[in-house]
């Protein structure tokens, strides 16, 4: 697929740009993690020794001139440690589930799966007791460091601009505040009292669909729910899921009104892009069908009146912030 042309780079930074990043995320957490290790209050001593598993997907992405990490991982990791009385022991620890989730709320809890190889005495039991307490502290502090480590090393890869903004994944609201957009996109959150006119566009559609493991009923209330809509959008949102009532997503990047909604079956709303190259005044619709089998539910994303030459654009934001998105909370998409 070709990219578009070289734009100046107030405008391509507001473009929608993504990057996996996953395999050098492997090689950091086998890099990091390996250095880790905790003492007890004695001789006790014990630390990560190998990375056995690390499944996922790892991506930066840039919307609005800010960049963001997306990342779900499973790691599986080897422990080893010496007891009061110089035993060796072993054992295992898979975290299920390493991602932006715990970053943006900063109160979802890590899963832990401990296993002991070693065998169980008294002196084994109290070091794995110990290997308990306080190794998930230290995997956490390093966790919280992979955001950033993520823009430092591929943040450039992504802005065009020199001066790039260097905040990690943002919380649904009142977090760290963003960096200010460029003078012509910096819109305020309710309408102006005139609307400028809307010019003749040449358009056509674009079609992007996906299948996920959920209900339709579920999914049509995660991209309408005001509440529920940053868990994959990874932004804040306004919506009011009724007829004529305007909403917001992408922490502003995309605005329009509700046209029709039915429960489980279709979203119908006009949809614009704040973008320097989306013209002034123009809106698509985009139609949501949702189709349930019995064991996923297919939905395809229909925008009608997307701008001449822009039609790779658009579909690579479908996939990358509709279906990448949903993707991400655990829906298991299919594209």
């Amino acid at each position: 697929m070709a990219l578009p042309p070289p734009m100046a780079s107030t405008t391509a930074n507001w473009h929608w740009k993504n990057k996996n990043v996953t395999p050098w995320a492997k090689s950091w957490f086998e890099r990091e993690l390996a250095t880790l290790s905790v003492k007890g209050e004695g001789s006790e001593e014990v630390g990560i020794t190998e990375i056995t598993e690390f499944d996922g997907d790892v991506e930066l992405g840039q919307r609005k001139s800010k960049l963001i990490t997306i990342y779900d991982v499973r790691v599986g990791l080897k422990w080893k440690g010496t007891a009061s009385d110089g035993t060796e022991v072993e054992g295992k620890v898979t975290i299920p589930e390493v991602s932006h989730e715990n970053a943006i709320d900063g109160i979802t809890d890590y899963v832990y799966e401990w296993s002991l190889t070693t065998s169980s005495s008294p002196v084994v039991d109290g070091l794995f007791k110990l290997v308990r307490s306080k190794l998930p502290v230290a995997l956490e502090t390093k966790f919280a460091e992979f955001p950033s480590a993520i823009i430092d090393t591929h943040g450039k890869d992504l802005t065009v601009s020199t001066q790039t903004s260097r905040t990690g994944t943002p919380a649904p609201s009142g977090s760290a505040t963003p960096a200010a957009p460029p003078p012509s996109a910096a819109a305020a959150p309710k309408p102006a009292a005139k609307k400028p006119e809307a010019k003749k566009v040449n358009s056509t559609t674009v079609t992007v669909d996906a299948n996920f493991m959920a209900s339709a009923d579920d999914l049509f209330s995660i991209l309408t729910d005001e509440k529920r809509i940053p868990s994959w959008t990874r932004a804040p949102a306004q919506s009011t899921p009724k007829p004529d009532a305007e909403y917001s997503l992408f922490g502003g990047g995309v605005r329009g009104k509700y046209v029709s909604l039915t429960p489980g079956k279709e979203i119908k709303q006009t949809w614009a892009l704040q973008s320097p190259t989306w013209p002034s005044g123009h809106a698509a619709t985009l139609t949501t069908s949702l189709d349930q089998s019995s064991d996923s539910t297919k939905v395809t994303w229909t925008l009608q009146g997307v701008p001449t030459g822009m039609e790779d654009e658009i579909t690579r934001n479908l996939q990358g912030y509709y279906v990448h998105g949903l993707k991400s909370i655990g829906l298991g998409s299919e594209l």
